[in-house]
């Protein structure tokens, strides 16, 4: 072997990874380590080199990576534009969204809505394919006369999102809205805008504070 060729060992708990190069690779002699693994991700890492500990991130051969960029916090409005429920009306909240498990009474079916969940999920292109790390969310709630089965009223919401974006704290909003709604503090019609709209700028006006 030439004198300028090194190898590079990179390990990991899935099968170790072997990267050769000829005095090409700007980290040529490096010590790479990884310190665990979720997901299938490195969570975090640490290569020698030069002296010098540096971080890294790396996926392994078979990851899947739930974690989502601040843009995927919002439903892309060309593919779910949002849907209301017409049984729903400013003058019937009280026989209707104020009505404890109204919302669980008219939930579609998992079955449904996990057939409708893998296919947005390709329509929407996330990387990540995998079930569980989204929720499929109506972007006008149910408790907030959102349309029950509509698909243009349900999309594949992160979990995992940059700054905490993601589906838990859209929960916490949705519960809000209804209580602000039901008490009589906010009418059902700007609930619904607010939501639809930009649910990021309403979870900061009507809860006060970030996720």
């Amino acid at each position: 072997m030439p004198a300028s060729c090194r190898t590079v060992h990179f390990t990991a708990l899935l099968a170790p990874l072997v990267l050769s190069a000829c005095g090409q690779h700007p980290l040529v002699g490096a010590l790479w380590r990884s310190e665990g693994w979720h997901h299938g991700r490195a969570e975090a890492g640490t290569f020698w080199y030069r002296g010098v500990y540096r971080r890294y991130r790396a996926l392994s051969p078979r990851a899947h990576d739930p974690w989502h960029p601040l843009r995927d916090a919002l439903p892309n409005p060309s593919l779910t534009p949002g849907a209301l429920n017409p049984a729903v009306t400013q003058a019937n909240i009280h026989e209707t969204i104020c009505v404890r498990g109204y919302s669980r009474a008219i939930r579609p079916p998992e079955n449904y809505t996990e057939r409708l969940k893998r296919a947005q999920i390709r329509k929407y292109g996330y990387r990540d394919r995998w079930l569980r790390d989204y929720e499929e969310d109506h972007e006008v709630p149910l408790e907030a006369g959102g349309s029950p089965t509509s698909p243009e009223n349900l999309w594949p919401e992160p979990y995992d999102v940059a700054g905490g974006w993601g589906a838990h704290a859209k929960d916490r909003l949705e519960n809000r809205l209804n209580h602000l709604v039901c008490r009589g503090r906010l009418s059902l019609a700007a609930a619904q805008h607010a939501i639809a709209t930009n649910w990021i700028a309403a979870y900061r006006r009507y809860l006060k504070h970030t996720p």
